[in-house]
């Protein structure tokens, strides 16, 4: 019987997407390759308010332990647990006792255990880390085993390299078709245009330029913000905030709206090659996607066919001015297509296993990506 690889994953949070962005691609991640054999256990903190605002039931494809963010003693038992694992994975971004967590699971490290350093934002690790020579995970990163990373791109993965990493590789996000795909429209989220994103300080003005100009170039339309933090903002007539949008939403108001927009984070738009989860969650759910302008787009969809393309806010406006229904359902079943034929998590765990040096045994590797066509 094949019993996979004994992951141990230090991340944010799995149970919950409150101030969290990055849940769906961990959930998709590790659903995946619970499916491949492998038994991962999940540790979070409880921080930030997330275990009030859990938004998935305890998960059957992983064991998700919360621990304590007052004090070290219950995250080092946690570290303790992991010890003897094949793969003890840190995710950038924890919140809680990062600087800690980095150095502490290289004590883990062993002729039968990897340490991973994995990056869901590595532009803002790497400016970080150039900036201050004295950052205390600039040393460590070349003794990691590999660093992973959820997008970036070459950019990326020369950055990281000259830092001194063994290896480098984009891990990049994906669909969960299980989880993100068409459902019926409801009125509650009819509009022109949608937006779900959480207000943080290097997407703000591109929201402001994207989303807030696109609205008051175009009064007469319709439009939604979903999201964290955006209460006090400064909006146009023709905007609705929604507030904080539970993942059991996001496929409706993927499906509803005759378009979505993706806003990449200043520093993920700079580096390129960093698809949002959001591009393929409105992908799966079949959305017309228009997203602004960066570097590796086509690598995940074609520009005119299956995505839309905006430069600034006044391209936004005139591409949901001029987009009629038909065509705004042909360019989201197209973007269908592409991600299930492409870019599912089924894929992503695939080559994490290629990237660990695991070899799956002959009938995991056949079943891997069935129903992925």
């Amino acid at each position: 019987m094949n019993q996979g690889l004994r992951i141990a994953f230090f991340g944010s949070s799995l149970v919950s997407a409150y101030w969290n962005g990055a849940a769906t691609y961990y959930r998709g991640v590790i659903r995946a390759l619970h499916a491949r054999g492998h038994r991962v256990t999940f540790y979070e903190p409880d921080a930030f308010e997330r275990q009030q605002h859990r938004d998935i039931p305890e998960p059957d494809w992983a064991r998700d332990v919360v621990y304590s963010a007052q004090g070290t003693e219950a995250l080092e038992r946690c570290l303790e647990e992991a010890r003897g694992s094949d793969v003890v994975v840190k995710a950038s971004g924890v919140g809680v006792f990062d600087a800690l967590l980095e150095a502490r699971v290289l004590d883990l490290q062993g002729p039968r255990t990897q340490v991973i350093f994995w990056d869901v934002d590595a532009p803002a690790t790497l400016e970080r880390v150039q900036q201050n020579p004295d950052d205390a995970f600039r040393p460590l990163i070349a003794r990691y085993d590999r660093i992973l990373t959820y997008g970036g791109g070459n950019p990326v993965v020369r950055a990281y390299e000259a830092l001194g990493a063994r290896e480098c590789v984009p891990i990049y996000n994906a669909l969960d078709p299980s989880t993100h795909h068409p459902v019926p429209r409801e009125p509650r989220f009819e509009c022109d245009l949608a937006f779900l994103g959480n207000r943080l300080p290097d997407r703000e003005a591109r929201v402001e330029e994207f989303f807030l100009r696109a609205a008051q170039l175009y009064p007469e339309g319709k439009f939604l913000l979903g999201g964290s933090g955006w209460g006090d903002k400064r909006m146009p007539a023709n905007v609705k905030y929604l507030g904080h949008v539970y993942t059991a939403d996001h496929n409706v108001l993927n499906c509803t709206p005759r378009a979505v927009l993706n806003i990449s984070r200043e520093s993920m738009a700079r580096f390129g090659f960093s698809p949002a989860t959001r591009v393929f969650e409105a992908a799966g759910a079949g959305s017309c996607l228009i997203t602004d302008a960066w570097e590796g787009i086509e690598l995940f969809l074609e520009p005119g066919r299956e995505v839309l393309v905006a430069k600034d806010g006044a391209e936004v406006a005139e591409l949901v001015r001029s987009l009629d229904a038909q065509r705004a359902r042909d360019i989201g079943n197209a973007a269908r297509r592409r991600v299930l034929a492409e870019h599912t998590y089924a894929h992503r765990a695939v080559q994490v296993e290629q990237v660990l040096g695991y070899r799956a045994p002959k009938r995991a590797m056949g079943s891997a990506l069935e129903g992925v066509a």
